[in-house]
């Protein structure tokens, strides 16, 4: 297989011939490791396929003297304090409901030509063509705009201004999503960060009142048209796995140790594809190299199969150990085709 046809059939848990791995560096910790990140990139080539020693600016993730502030195109205020990460929003432009009258949504802005015609030649030659959305597409674009606590205040009050909102930021994304699924991407590829450490931020209850008819909205044209839609969503979601599920989402992103291994194992395993997000709050950056090693054997052994149903990611922050970053490309590389023959 190549990376497309592996990718599709290990989704659809077909049969694979490896399992995929993603491991993202971040720019905070290609300025901390430098030299030393780059030798293992050239010592893993399965893992980092496309890496050349020299092409990468280190200092794109200089610790900032002062912040950084910037305002997107819905109108939110960023602010970053630390070089290589994004941020966060300081001031939404709907914090004040009397602002909603006067305000305008950025139309959304169709792909071009261009780029149409990179997605077809990366599925003629192989590769995975998909499409991903910013960080925070739906439900944290919401809070963004009006700020969290309005934003809950909202929820809990029910408030129709919200679903007047809601709507109008659906309503954005549908039209985006549209050209891609009707160019037959492979892959789409939203991101919401869905919970906290014990727990989703929105329960049950309110995820169905007010997330779930609109992921399904966008999810299930791509999925009648056959395209995988895997959706990024930090923090505990267990709570929420079913309506995910029902959502039209066929590849989940839960963090392994927040949800539990043994409870992904139990509840969602087999269901659809789990692209597992391997620790990186306290294994990666303070465990030993064995330590990451039993992690994700553990993994593995446990959320794989011969079918496939099994994906793996990870982004490597300060202050990871090297030694470590070293383990976790071992043992990826060594057990990524456990499963084969088995």
């Amino acid at each position: 297989m190549n990376n497309r046809e592996n990718f599709i059939s290990n989704a659809s848990m077909e049969g694979h011939e490896w399992i995929p791995q993603e491991v993202h560096i971040s720019s905070a910790y290609w300025y901390e490791a430098r030299e030393g990140m780059e030798d293992i990139c050239e010592r893993y080539p399965v893992l980092f396929p496309d890496f050349k020693k020299g092409q990468r600016d280190f200092n794109e993730g200089k610790p900032l003297e002062e912040p950084l502030r910037k305002t997107d195109k819905w109108g939110c205020e960023w602010e970053c304090e630390l070089g290589g990460l994004e941020g966060l929003v300081r001031k939404g432009p709907l914090e004040d409901w009397d602002n909603f009258k006067n305000w305008t949504p950025p139309d959304p802005e169709p792909p071009t030509e261009e780029e149409l015609t990179e997605l077809k030649e990366q599925a003629a030659h192989g590769e995975v063509a998909s499409y991903t959305t910013e960080h925070g597409f739906f439900f944290m674009r919401l809070y963004y705009l009006r700020g969290f606590e309005n934003f809950m205040m909202d929820v809990a009050m029910e408030d129709e201004r919200l679903d007047q909102l809601v709507e109008i930021v659906a309503s954005h994304w549908e039209r985006k999503f549209k050209p891609y699924i009707d160019a037959g991407v492979d892959l789409l590829a939203p991101a919401d960060d869905l919970g906290t450490q014990t727990a989703s931020v929105l329960g049950p209850r309110y995820f169905k009142r007010w997330l779930l008819p609109t992921y399904k909205r966008l999810f299930q044209p791509a999925r009648d048209k056959g395209i995988q839609v895997q959706m990024h969503h930090d923090g505990y979601i267990m709570d929420i796995m079913d309506d995910i599920i029902e959502s039209g989402v066929s590849i989940v992103n839960p963090q392994d140790l927040v949800n539990g291994v043994d409870n992904l194992e139990r509840e969602v395993k087999g269901r659809v594809c789990i692209n597992i997000d391997i620790d990186r709050q306290s294994v990666l950056p303070f465990g030993s190299p064995g330590d990451v090693t039993e992690l994700v054997k553990e993994e593995i052994m446990k959320l794989g199969s011969a079918q496939g149903g099994l994906q793996m990611i990870v982004g490597i922050y300060p202050p990871t150990p090297l030694e470590n970053v070293e383990a976790l490309c071992d043992v990826l590389e060594k057990y990524r085709t456990y499963w084969i023959g088995r």
